[in-house]
């Protein structure tokens, strides 16, 4: 009879929910996802596309809806969001065919957060890894192609930042740490437009300690490669003051790091886009 009772009791107890036993097909959720994403409902299409993986993990659309998760997240300005879903995207699935785009959100939603050269180069960094990434191992995609500007531009932020440095410890006499990051733009930054400085400066701290030989050496250097520039004037009439003269030395460090740059007697500045470039990626099959 207890037995009787306790089945007549779990039959009139709350209904299973069967929609979510048995949810959408894969294919119409990313399919409602992409409608979604259409209209221009970025944060619902993101929840959507990674409701496919969670539901159906196994199934063709799980590994795209991860990667158009992060994209609908970016388009929705939640880039925290969009660099995770991207990063889970590129560790499960390197390789394949939306790898690029994933690459390209992470580094994008750090571009978009550059910051001024006495902030926090973080994401200078960050997005300059994933750019080289691109241009690495996936060299004839459209995002490769977009990357260099933003690479000049990634780096122009970080030579900046070491010159804003250097030029505070000049100021306050530690001339071995303001050489220290000029150092570090000579050698690792010779492409931007801060490098004409960072030879000067490096003349100035050098005439600073009495370490003449290699004040004259980055003079040399600096005339060698950029013969018209201002700084060059400036830092052959500091050397003339103490009686000296540019003079090449094979055997510095300069000459041993240094090499060839584009021969400007300006050097360009990068152009910074106006507007993020990724592009609505195809949602074919595949």
């Amino acid at each position: 009879m207890l037995i009787v009772l306790a089945l007549a009791g779990c039959g009139g107890g709350p209904k299973l929910d069967t929609a979510a036993l048995n949810p959408d097909p894969p294919s119409k959720m990313f399919s409602d996802a992409d409608a979604m994403m259409s209209k221009g409902n970025f944060d619902d299409a993101a929840q959507k596309f990674e409701a496919v993986d969670r539901e159906h993990p196994y199934s063709p659309e799980a590994r795209k809806s991860i990667v158009m998760a992060a994209y609908a997240y970016y388009r929705a300005g939640k880039t925290p969001e969009a660099i995770a879903s991207a990063e889970r995207y590129v560790a499960m699935h390197p390789g394949t065919k939306e790898a690029p785009l994933a690459h390209h959100i992470i580094a994008q939603s750090y571009f978009d957060d550059l910051k001024t050269a006495n902030r926090d180069q973080t994401p200078a960094r960050k997005a300059l890894e994933q750019l080289k990434i691109l241009k690495a191992r996936y060299p004839d995609s459209e995002y490769a192609r977009d990357a260099d500007n933003k690479i000049r531009i990634c780096n122009d932020n970080l030579a900046a930042q070491e010159m804003e440095i250097g030029r505070y410890y000049l100021d306050k006499h530690n001339y071995v740490g303001a050489i220290n990051r000029f150092k570090t733009v000579v050698s690792d930054y010779q492409t931007t437009a801060h490098v004409e400085e960072a030879l000067a400066r490096l003349v100035e701290a050098y005439m600073a300690l009495g370490i003449t030989k290699e004040a004259q050496n980055a003079a040399a250097v600096l005339g060698h490669n950029y013969p018209d520039s201002k700084w060059y004037k400036d830092s052959y009439a500091l050397l003339e003051s103490g009686g000296l003269a540019p003079r090449e030395d094979n055997d510095s460090w300069l000459s041993k790091t240094w090499k060839s740059v584009p021969k400007l007697s300006v050097p360009s500045m990068p152009t910074m886009p106006k507007m993020p470039t990724i592009s609505m990626p195809s949602l074919g099959s595949g």
